[in-house]
């Protein structure tokens, strides 16, 4: 008798025939039902699953606007942080207040330097400075530059000038500020060195 695959089915056998010497270990019966044994390849009855089989609930729909709201404190931080930084960079320029120049009224003792001192009061904002200084003696300083940090409203701009030997000699020492905006201040003073 020929088998084929097709006209094949699983052996069933009765109580009988399992009563004989155990079974190896490797050959274990698929399935043991009252006194019938059933193994083979055509076994095809369901068998119960080993361990208990739970059904989960779909996931509730998720509300609308519900992930919205869980960022919507960090985008309001951003923003806000975003409008400062745009507003340090793009908002209004660096502007002068007022500028006043000071040194000492007795000024420098023989052979010494008076240290002339220009306050520039700004509006806070950063830039850069730029200022010549222009002296009565028909001298005049490079083109000078100081950058002015945020936050910092004022600047203090310095002038050493150097005086040697005796007699007395009015002095004028004047800021010529070239931006941002043209401005002028100007300080006089007298050296005085008898020996």
């Amino acid at each position: 008798m020929s088998t084929s695959d097709d006209d094949y089915s699983a052996t069933v056998l009765g109580s009988h025939w399992f009563s004989g010497p155990p079974q190896p270990v490797d050959a274990a019966p698929d399935r043991v039902e009252g006194s019938v044994l059933r193994f083979g390849p055509g076994v095809t009855a369901a068998m119960p699953p080993p361990f208990p089989v739970s059904v989960a609930a779909p996931p509730a729909p998720r509300r609308r606007g519900a992930g919205l709201r869980r960022y919507a404190l960090a985008a309001v931080v951003l923003a806000a942080v975003l409008a400062y930084l745009g507003w340090q960079r793009f908002g209004p320029a660096l502007e002068v207040r007022e500028v006043a120049v000071t040194t000492d009224q007795q000024g420098p003792a023989c052979d010494a330097a008076a240290d002339v001192v220009a306050v520039v009061r700004t509006n806070g904002r950063p830039g850069t400075l730029t200022y010549r200084w222009l002296r009565s003696d028909g001298t005049q300083s490079a083109r000078l530059t100081e950058r002015v940090p945020s936050g910092q409203r004022e600047a203090r701009l310095h002038l050493l000038w150097t005086f040697q030997g005796a007699g007395t000699y009015p002095a004028k020492a004047e800021l010529e500020l070239l931006s941002p905006g043209p401005r002028t201040a100007a300080v006089d003073f007298t050296y005085r060195c008898s020996r």
